[in-house]
């Protein structure tokens, strides 16, 4: 059995994670994002696929992100037609994220049409609903420690990561004439001790190891989340604003909830309405409660009843009915995805509020390069959304301790779990600097040789004939 690896993504940039392992004539892709941020980077979802996509025979993902899973419609547009494996809250997951990624596509394609501001004649969307429905048809859920066979000598197994419902760490064992040898796949771990997610299960061995870097280059402050959070609401009410929370419709909105919750039960903010405004986030919220056994929340004194539920929460599906939420000027709070405003109903909302100086915009998670949230961050006076210059006057505040990514000190943790080096260890998923500090940090301390940083496209030898 010979083992090849190409970088499709995911190599210096935190996005489009794919990563393709040619075992002998079968072709195995672990994950498969959609590039984000920065426009050199979305470029490439609109490249020609670096291999024929037809040639791909299974993908396995580890969880349900779009910059790991979001290209999934493209390639089977393009020919893919294999069984694509993940956990069953992923599926879950899968059927709410790529529809609409799919709705969003066919509504950016219209509106360059509409407004004329695309160089080509008549925009396409880059994949549309029907793709993302053929894509969910090829879906294999399987559960965690279930060891499933992908093909002959190809055997996987998912273990919890915490990083989202569902999210998993893939273990490939591949079974040659000779030797058995074992691949190792991060995908995105979690964080210890989180009050929603159980902590990444612990591996003590691999031949190969691709490990995230998201936050390979820093530590997050240990953070009171429920007194900062506590803080930017009295504020913004003080000030008779609004606050403003820009959020992963995944995991992040339910984490929120759960410290919202917990700030009502304990007084230490004054009852208000919390308005979810993402018709994502109260899916996700649902499958949250379905797939009760992938987390660790309490589910309340009736069996169907959860934190979820809080008389204050109020869910707006319609679009109607979030834009209602204009009219309110003062004493709520709105959740509304996308947690780094690249799209979605947060654009609206941001239209409205920046320019109000009473409300607050208040940033709860990981900003990449490129992205509007990035830049709301960094400073910007003005925003441009739907083609106008919004000037920034709100109140912009960023807090830690609500990411769902480990930091340096829990990816050094988790790979310290490892009883010895791996022959190579891969730093994926990251922007170059935090890759380059956690690869010095892992051969220093850990003293493991071989630790790379891959190129987008860069091939690597993985076996020979085990």
């Amino acid at each position: 059995m010979d083992v090849r690896l190409k970088f499709l993504g995911g190599a210096k940039t935190v996005t489009g994670s794919k990563y393709l392992l040619e075992i002998d004539e079968f072709n195995l892709m672990i994950d498969c994002g959609l590039f984000q941020g920065l426009k050199e980077l979305r470029l490439r979802n609109w490249d020609e696929f670096p291999v024929d996509p037809k040639s791909i025979n299974a993908i396995v993902l580890t969880h349900a992100h779009i910059d790991h899973s979001g290209y999934l419609p493209r390639l089977v547009k393009q020919g893919f037609s294999g069984p694509i494996y993940c956990t069953l809250a992923t599926a879950s997951l899968l059927d709410i994220m790529l529809k609409d990624a799919a709705k969003l596509q066919e509504e950016e394609a219209a509106f360059a049409r509409k407004k004329g501001y695309s160089k080509h004649e008549s925009p396409q969307p880059l994949f549309d609903s029907k793709d993302a429905e053929s894509a969910l048809n090829m879906l294999k859920p399987i559960s965690y420690l279930d060891k499933f066979l992908i093909n002959e000598g190809i055997h996987a197994e998912f273990f919890d990561a915490g990083h989202i419902l569902g999210s998993a760490i893939i273990e490939l064992t591949l079974e040659g004439s000779t030797q058995t040898k074992k691949i190792v796949f991060s995908g995105d771990l979690g964080r210890y001790d989180q009050p929603l997610l159980r902590d990444p299960h612990s591996i003590d061995n691999a031949d190969i190891l691709f490990i995230e870097s998201t936050y390979g280059d820093r530590n997050n402050e240990e953070a009171d989340t429920n007194k900062e959070l506590a803080k930017a609401v009295n504020e913004t009410f003080e000030n008779n604003g609004c606050l403003l929370i820009p959020s992963f419709a995944v995991g992040r909105t339910q984490l929120l909830l759960y410290h919202f919750n917990y700030l009502f039960e304990n007084n230490l903010i004054a009852p208000c309405p919390i308005y979810i405004d993402s018709p994502m986030a109260i899916s996700a919220t649902y499958i949250h409660k379905k797939h009760r056994e992938d987390h660790k929340l309490s589910i309340g004194k009736h069996e169907n009843v959860s934190i979820f539920d809080n008389k204050h929460f109020q869910y707006y599906q319609s679009q109607e009915s979030s834009m209602n939420l204009n009219n309110v000027t003062n004493g709520a709070i709105i959740i509304s995805a996308s947690g780094m405003c690249t799209g979605g109903r947060i654009m609206h909302h941001l239209y409205h509020r920046l320019p109000r100086t009473n409300d607050t915009l208040l940033f709860v998670g990981y900003q990449a390069i490129g992205t509007r949230g990035r830049k709301l961050v960094d400073g910007d006076k003005t925003s441009r959304i739907f083609g106008i210059d919004v000037p920034v006057k709100c109140q912009v505040k960023q807090i830690g301790g609500l990411s769902a990514h480990a930091d340096q000190s829990e990816l050094m943790r988790w790979a310290s779990n490892f009883k010895s080096s791996p022959k190579m260890t891969f730093i994926v998923h990251g922007e170059i600097e935090s890759a380059t500090v956690l690869e010095k940090k892992i051969t220093n301390e850990l003293k493991w040789s071989n630790v790379i940083i891959p190129e987008y496209l860069e091939s690597f030898e993985l076996f020979q004939s085990i």
